[in-house]
């Protein structure tokens, strides 16, 4: 067997003019590619919220492209559970173009392969199977890439490519069950996005097809529920496949093929890219695929730059996540991380795989002050102070790239 290794509400109505609108924004596909997003904005001037996604909370957002739409860090609340109007939103290729398929979810069809009994399945058909609700952190591997010093291409998310949300849907154990099983020697769950592939190019150049390990299948689902809501299509609906612990781009959206595989995918988006290749060198398919997520926290509030918070009692607060295990404990720094100080969890715990809303109350005197965080999992590893440096820009869990600067008067 290969040796595997890894480091570490409003509901939106689809419309044709609303894909309309999405094509004309930037539709072609850049699946990571190290270029620039071409929908990328050129200046200060905001950009619209695009069609498929224009029920969404702007004041709250950053529209960073057609396809890239951060969380302000001053608009996460405190409520554990990231509002899925407020909640980013981060697509490799745009999506699909077919108006009809939100209007009629439960006719989805998902092929499932590498099993004893081969087969599709509707949505409908997944929903008598079995039910699970998951929360979770939901984070684009490149949540952080705005402090790398290089400045690596792509979408230049601070902290905002995340969000903690409940996603519901049908065990892929209990769907594996239904089939009988996967065949023997099969080393990856491999999952297909539904996207359209332009005429003409390659299928393996622009696909969005994830492999991860098999021991993912454990708390993975079939997704059909977003917060309680029917999925939108600007999060994968009708159906996705949710990875719990794993970046963002491992839970595929608009799933249409489930398979278990002995190799992983051949896709460019699985073979060269997403992958931890070292500053200034060329991907390549035996480094380390970006799979699991590690402990990581941010402050929240105070964030905001351009406030002068009044001297006095100040009541810091942010979230902290443990990655593949639970956050164990969060401490805070008022002088740039010299001094460490326990801070408190707040509000309600939702598992292993959701964050946890921290406080933290300092007497901060007159003058400016960097304020950080660093979290410890039920692993016993600690946020690093430095980030883990590679081309692309993934991964950043650095405290100190993550510390704010406050002026207090």
């Amino acid at each position: 067997m290969e040796k595997l290794t890894n480091v570490g509400r409003r509901r939106m109505l689809v419309s044709t003019g609303s894909v309309v609108a999405l094509a004309g924004l930037g539709g072609a596909a850049h699946a990571d590619t190290g270029a620039a997003d071409p929908g990328a904005a050129a200046g200060p001037a905001a950009k619209p919220l695009p069609g498929y996604a224009n029920w969404k909370d702007a004041d709250s957002l950053i529209v960073h492209s057609a396809n890239t739409i951060e969380t302000r860090r001053t608009a996460f609340g405190n409520s554990v559970i990231t509002p899925t109007d407020r909640l980013f939103v981060r697509n490799n290729v745009a999506p699909p173009t077919d108006a009809n398929m939100m209007k009629e979810p439960d006719s989805w069809t998902l092929e499932v392969s590498g099993v004893a009994k081969p087969r599709s399945f509707t949505v409908a058909e997944l929903k008598t199977l079995g039910l699970a609700a998951v929360p979770m952190v939901l984070q684009c591997s490149g949540n952080g890439r705005a402090w790398f010093p290089h400045k690596p291409s792509g979408t230049q998310w601070t902290v905002g490519a995340a969000g903690c949300v409940i996603f519901t849907g049908v065990p892929v154990k209990a769907v594996l069950e239904a089939v009988g099983g996967m065949t023997e020697g099969m080393v990856y769950m491999t999952s297909t996005g539904g996207e359209a592939i332009p005429q003409g190019l390659d299928p393996n150049s622009i696909k969005v097809e994830r492999s991860v390990p098999i021991s993912a299948i454990e708390d993975a689902i079939l997704a059909w529920e977003l917060n309680g809501e029917a999925l939108p299509l600007a999060h994968g609906g009708p159906l996705r496949i949710v990875v719990p612990g794993y970046t963002g781009v491992n839970s595929i959206k608009y799933i249409k093929h489930l398979a278990f595989t002995k190799e992983q995918s051949m896709a460019k988006i699985q073979q060269s890219s997403y992958r931890w290749t070292p500053v200034g060198g060329k991907p390549s398919p035996s480094e380390d695929s970006i799979w699991e997520m590690p402990v990581k926290s941010w402050i929240n509030s105070p964030s905001d730059p351009d406030q002068t918070i009044p001297a006095g009692r100040v009541q810091i607060s942010g979230v902290a996540m443990g990655g593949m295990t639970a956050a164990k404990s969060i401490e805070v720094s008022v002088n740039g991380g010299k001094d460490w100080q326990k801070a408190q969890f707040v509000g309600p715990d939702l598992g292993k795989y959701a964050w946890r809303e921290f406080v933290f109350s300092a007497d901060l005197a007159a003058g400016t002050h960097e304020l950080a965080c660093r979290a410890t999992n039920e692993a016993g590893d600690t946020q690093p102070e430095a980030r883990r440096e590679n081309n692309r820009g993934y991964v950043n869990n650095s405290w100190r790239d993550h510390m704010v600067v406050v002026k207090v008067a």
